[in-house]
């Protein structure tokens, strides 16, 4: 019934009404995306360098732009919404002449911004950095850290390559993106402080009723696509007497399913368990009776 009446509510809008969505353009972000947008149900044609794609199946339009530049799109109104780093929208946010918020947090490209050091270089606390030279692409999110403890320190504003800068006498210091942390180890730095963590981020501006119903509707399936990664379908068999230490175990969207098996005082059992606790409520699960556990993925979880 939703989708049917999904389907006729857009037939009549997609010819004259189009969600724009920027997207960077190239690069990790623009991969997952992309694949979130195809998880979503939502089919459209490879850009292949192109700066537009619009999608066959939903009144979508893409953007592909550099990532910098997404949230000024987004505010300005060339963009609805935009997929970004948290990092870059609270960085570009006090510069923005209208209001951007996120509306959706995606849970992919998660990493932080980390201040580093040489190695053997003194430091115990943020106040260390009272004085010294810092080299950063991202000087707000610097700015405001520093200010918040207190610490005067001279920065540096460089674009790309900042973890050469104290190699070559630019800085005592920098503050980068960091993922696996690989990069600094190369180059001779040490992580010292986490300032600000970050993932993908659904960014909106106000919206005209007919476009925030688009918006509505893409949240709920990427939302549908969230829950679904955060869990994980099981089965398993289980004798009768075991069943009321099982089913305490086991969470569910509501309650597990039981299904009587054709071996007499036997169930199959049917339930959802989250990613985050699925080992330890497995062992629980084969200590209290349960055999022959299967797990399947999800694909969508819709609430």
């Amino acid at each position: 019934m939703y989708l049917t009446s999904y389907q006729n509510t857009y037939s009549s809008l997609t010819i004259v009404l189009m969600l724009r969505i920027a997207i960077q353009k190239s690069g990790r972000l623009t991969d997952e995306s992309l694949e979130l947008m195809q998880e979503c149900g939502i089919d459209f044609a490879k850009s292949g360098g192109k700066l537009k794609a619009a999608a066959y199946n939903f009144p979508v339009e893409f953007l592909f732009l550099r990532d910098d530049d997404i949230p000024e799109y987004v505010a300005d109104g060339v963009a609805d919404v935009g997929i970004i780093g948290e990092n870059v929208i609270a960085e570009e946010r006090p510069s923005l002449q209208r209001p951007v918020d996120i509306i959706e947090r995606l849970g992919f490209s998660r990493c932080r911004l980390s201040l580093a050091v040489p190695k053997g270089a003194a430091y115990s606390s943020v106040q260390d950095l009272q004085g010294k030279r810092i080299a950063t692409s991202f000087p707000n999110i610097l700015n405001e850290f520093l200010q918040q403890h207190g610490v005067q320190s001279e920065i540096h504003e460089i674009s790309g390559s900042v973890e050469i800068a104290p190699s070559i006498g630019l800085a005592d210091a920098i503050c980068d993106i960091v993922s696996s942390g690989s990069t600094l180890l190369s180059n001779g730095l040490s992580e010292v402080e986490t300032i600000f963590r970050s993932e993908a981020v659904l960014i909106s501006r106000p919206l005209s009723p007919e476009k925030q119903h688009i918006v509505d509707d893409l949240r709920f399936r990427i939302q549908s696509v969230g829950r679904a990664k955060k869990n994980k379908y099981i089965i398993l068999n289980a004798p009768s007497e075991a069943l009321p230490a099982i089913m305490a175990l086991l969470p569910g969207m509501k309650s597990p399913t039981v299904t009587p098996l054709a071996t007499s005082g036997w169930n199959a059992v049917h339930s959802v368990v989250p990613e985050d606790t699925f080992w330890e409520i497995i062992g629980k699960l084969k200590e209290a009776g349960a055999e022959g556990i299967l797990v399947v993925p999800i694909e969508k979880m819709i609430l």
